[in-house]
């Protein structure tokens, strides 16, 4: 399946601070990918990234085949929605829809119009006077009335109240549906993603811990609980996410490609919110240490 999104060993820093590190992703087409990871995980950045905002410091990243931002006709096949939603607050609801067909060569104005309508928005309310919600909505019309064959959201519904939220979800999933798009969603609201995502990416502390389809990472882990044990003694093919003890009962969570057989483990399958925490609360991975010469070393 061909990738929307494919990226080798990005990495990006500011001054000290890593922000993202060797992110390795080859994301399918066809899906809807939630990208989830807490607080200055790198979500942003890696968007960002995406859409030719920011150059990487090393490693590289193709979307749709291509060099981010390369060329016009590279925008033109990317529709993004940046973290702050942003409209122009002087501009009308119309003047926007007038803006995004000059700027845009594939512009829809039909299906542009239609969405405002069914949306309910005013078309000579400035944007300024609109809510949050309404500008959310209005900032993805724009971006879906592109006609684009990727759409990127960087958290675009976290500030908006659960109405809000619920009714932005339902026009993507509309319009991902209509125009068969490909989407890219950051969010911490892990919920909402449950309902949106079939793909998921979970980033924390600049680093991929977890990618792949929803519904075979669900299938592949497992909540044990069972006798005290070590986790060493555990079959080789037991990937140990996370583990709690008693002093009579151990609570794992686990992932394998196979069946759990042994029946002194009561299984279990998580739900998504679930597995993501359980990523997030992993260590962070320590970087390699360059050894120190000795002191007799130096002498």
């Amino acid at each position: 399946m061909t990738a929307v999104l494919e990226s080798s060993g990005l990495s990006k820093r500011y001054g000290r601070r890593q922000a993202l590190t060797d992110c390795t992703l080859s994301i399918p087409s066809g899906h809807v990918t939630g990208l989830v990871g807490p607080n200055g995980a790198g979500k942003t950045t890696l968007l960002n990234l995406a859409v030719g905002l920011l150059q990487p410091t090393s490693g590289k990243i193709e979307v749709l085949g291509g060099q981010p931002a390369s060329s016009s006709e590279q925008l033109a096949r990317v529709g993004f929605v940046a973290q702050d939603t942003p409209t122009y607050g002087g501009l009308s609801v119309a003047d926007h829809l007038k803006l995004g067909a000059h700027m845009n060569p594939g512009w829809d104005n039909e299906l542009a119009e239609r969405r405002i309508t069914q949306l309910g928005l005013d078309p000579a309310q400035k944007a300024g006077k609109m809510s949050g919600g309404q500008r959310a909505q209005l900032a993805l019309t724009l971006a879906v009335a592109k006609r684009p064959e990727l759409l990127i959201l960087d958290e675009p519904i976290a500030s908006l109240d659960p109405l809000a939220r619920r009714e932005f979800l339902q026009v993507l999933m509309e319009a991902t549906a209509e125009q068969e798009l490909s989407v890219v969603m950051s969010s911490h609201l892990v919920s909402d993603l449950e309902r949106a995502c079939d793909y998921l990416i979970v980033l924390v502390a600049s680093r991929v811990r977890l990618a792949g389809e929803v519904d075979q990472l669900l299938a592949t882990h497992w909540q044990l609980t069972g006798p005290r044990c070590d986790p060493a003694a555990l079959p080789d093919d037991w990937q140990v996410i996370s583990a709690s003890h008693t002093d009579r009962q151990s609570t794992l969570l686990v992932r394998t490609s196979g069946p759990v057989a042994d029946p002194a483990w009561a299984a279990d399958h998580i739900g998504l919110e679930d597995l993501v925490l359980a990523y997030m609360s992993q260590p962070a991975p320590q970087p390699a240490r360059t050894a120190t010469p000795s002191m007799e070393a130096q002498r």
